[in-house]
């Protein structure tokens, strides 16, 4: 229901971004101030929130960067961390996730975005928005901070799914490789397949096939393969797209996650030591405050679901306001991009490609 604001659609050059306005650690204060943020650096974006209507009203009314560029759809019902992924997909309909998922569905918002429950959240996007045709696996793509010169690398799987296998592997290769062109504007990326070595010899017989089948689909996906690449390359320039299963993934990325903030704490452990440390702290301002930029989790905050008929960008459960903000700007530029669509046409060409011979350019129709 409108909130007496213009509607979401109006305007053919806005970009809609529909939003799970209930979920999250921190409620919706955090995410309408989180979409006040963007929404004050873009003017082409609107929103359709998903809620509380009575709360949420209350809250976009306080923020005037929000004024005319805001729905309002009552959801009554919340899926709270806790909830089983199984009961939230038969008993999903009426919540704030099921809802704003719906809006993409429906063709009324480009992206969706939620902080809620990942695994729910996993599972209604499938059983509403349904695989793309040719992907037996969707994936959670993250933005890992790096030396390369955009600053980060693309890493998928990070935790759709703990299984899969040297197909499913190549698929995560052609869905990283088109996110990597639409959302850090590489031309050509270079991908890398994640092993326990460099060497050939290294790894599973299953990682030598999914290494095979990488390497086939690169002229078709667009893409460089470099082969396997090790956990200290994660960071690093060699590479950018990052291909692994799950499992492998959600550990990594967690670790990064707890790594970056145990340095942050040891770093103002080490400046409050003494007054002299103090001092240094205050000459040295400016470049902590850069590190801290650098190494800030909150900055990457949005894992992409990549596979599905339509784009889902899941942020952090526990995103504050800047947090929420980083995922709306990742929702916006994927949808600008036509990344979708774009990526749609790479899987299809890329599975032609499998079954005939190329005639002609990628065959796709792309234009990324």
């Amino acid at each position: 229901m409108p909130n007496g604001t213009n509607s979401a659609k109006a305007g053919t050059e806005s970009i809609v971004i529909s939003v799970d306005a209930m979920g999250g650690d921190r409620g919706p204060a955090a995410v309408v101030a989180g979409i006040e943020q963007s929404a004050a650096k873009n003017p082409e974006i609107r929103f359709v929130l998903h809620g509380d209507e009575k709360l949420l009203r209350r809250l976009v009314r306080r923020r005037k960067a929000l004024a005319g560029r805001c729905d309002i759809r009552h959801a009554p019902r919340v899926v709270t961390m806790g909830d089983k992924p199984s009961q939230v997909m038969r008993h999903g309909e009426g919540t704030s996730m099921w809802s704003a998922i719906e809006s993409v569905r429906a063709g009324e918002a480009t992206v969706a975005v939620s902080c809620g429950n990942t695994g729910a959240l996993m599972a209604l996007s499938m059983i509403r928005l349904r695989k793309i045709p040719g992907i037996n696996r969707p994936a959670i793509a993250c933005l890992w901070p790096s030396r390369n010169p955009g600053g980060f690398n693309v890493m998928l799987d990070v935790g759709a799914d703990v299984k899969a296998d040297a197909e499913d592997l190549r698929q995560y290769a052609l869905m990283g490789a088109s996110y990597a062109r639409n959302g850090l504007n590489l031309a050509r990326p270079r991908v890398g397949l994640l092993n326990v070595g460099t060497e050939e010899h290294k790894g599973r017989a299953e990682m030598k096939l999914a290494s095979d089948l990488i390497a086939d689909a690169a002229d078709a996906g667009m893409f460089d393969y470099v082969g396997f690449v090790e956990g200290s390359d994660l960071p690093s320039a060699r590479v950018d797209v990052i291909v692994t299963d799950g499992f492998t993934g959600n550990i990594a990325l967690k670790t990064g996650e707890g790594t970056a903030k145990l340095i942050g704490d040891f770093l103002k452990e080490a400046f409050a030591a003494t007054p002299l440390s103090r001092i240094a702290a205050l000459l040295a301002l400016t470049s902590l405050r850069r590190l801290q930029k650098r190494i800030d989790p909150r900055r990457v905050n949005g894992g992409v679901f990549l596979g599905l008929n339509g784009t889902v960008v899941k942020s952090h459960g526990g995103a504050d306001a800047t947090g929420i903000s980083a995922a709306v700007k990742l929702a916006f530029q994927l949808a600008k991009s036509g990344f979708h669509q774009r990526l749609a046409a790479r899987v299809a060409s890329a599975g032609t490609a499998r079954q005939d011979a190329p005639v002609g350019g990628d065959g796709s129709g792309e234009t990324e």
